[in-house]
């Protein structure tokens, strides 16, 4: 595959640095400007502080770029062109019309594994859909994960999901779920969901451990380490149901469908919360690109 790799990245590849990368459909699409921006480069800092170095993906004039440079990210976040939400089916569209675009969890999943990165940060995985018996939306990122060899930090799934079903669906594909520092999976801007979890790490160490068993030992797909929200900015689990379930109403008498309703959703909900769930939306994308910081380092020290 023909990656573009920014000065960054390409010197922390040639010195064998630890490497995290980042999506940037929550640039592009997920979040207003200038948040998106700020939150770009509070997430590329806080996997600097512990000692890796961020690698943001997108596609840009066509080409696959592993790193960003200042200018580039700047063109995703400000929106002033058209800009695609490129999932892995979307890739070969983008390159060969030379399109512009940030990349949802199931493409930044590909790409890092073609570029040889193992840790990922994003905020909540995309899964199984509401109503999904009638729709059959179900994400792409769910196959993503069960194939390439990636350690995805999140917390948890998108909380527009049928979290129960989306759970059967990722054990189905064979993909584990741990959660860090718990037992139960956190619900993005919640703690809690109600859903326990068969397997928990508590330190970075054997989280690393456990992410090289499954690449370099056993060869193989990814696997998700879900890390719950900041408690200081989390959010009553039935306050955010109830502001959810008033928003997909809102989302289907509008005709939203597919990956525009994400964007409505967050939009939405920052709206009815009085920006609270902005609040938290950026504050564990931080987090979960300091852990993923971190563990990136560990799995490069081979512990």
């Amino acid at each position: 595959m023909d990656l573009r790799f920014s000065d960054e990245v390409r010197r922390a590849r040639d010195a064998g640095q630890p490497i995290v990368a980042l999506e940037t459909s929550v640039v592009a699409q997920g979040l207003p400007y200038p948040d998106n921006l700020a939150a770009a480069r509070a997430c590329e800092e806080a996997i600097r502080r512990v000692g890796a170095v961020p690698a943001a993906i997108a596609v840009v004039d066509g080409e696959v770029c592993i790193g960003l440079e200042e200018t580039a990210m700047r063109r995703l976040a400000e929106g002033k062109e058209r800009l695609l939400k490129l999932s892995s089916r979307d890739l070969a569209v983008a390159v060969a019309t030379r399109a512009s675009g940030g990349t949802t969890v199931s493409a930044t999943c590909e790409l890092a594994a073609a570029a040889g990165i193992r840790v990922f940060a994003t905020g909540g995985i995309g899964g199984v859909h509401r109503g999904a018996s009638e729709h059959w939306d179900i994400s792409q990122d769910i196959a993503a994960l069960a194939r390439y060899p990636v350690a995805v930090v999140c917390a948890g799934a998108k909380s527009v999901l049928d979290l129960p079903k989306t759970m059967e669906l990722l054990e189905t594909a064979g993909v584990p779920v741990i959660g860090v520092g718990t037992d139960e999976l956190p619900s993005f801007y919640s703690l809690t969901s109600g859903l326990k979890l068969d397997h928990r790490v508590d330190d970075v160490d054997t989280a690393a451990r456990i992410a090289r068993a499954r690449f370099e030992t056993l060869g193989q797909g990814g696997l998700l380490y879900t890390v719950p929200p900041p408690e200081e900015t989390a959010l009553p689990r039935n306050e955010v149901e109830l502001h959810i379930a008033s928003t997909l109403a809102e989302a289907d008498r509008q005709g939203i469908r597919g990956k525009a309703v994400t964007p409505f959703l967050l939009a939405e909900m920052a709206k009815r919360t009085g920006g609270k769930t902005l609040k938290a939306n950026l504050a564990l994308l931080t987090n979960n690109s300091r852990y993923a910081g971190q563990l990136a380092v560990a799995y490069a020290r081979r512990a």
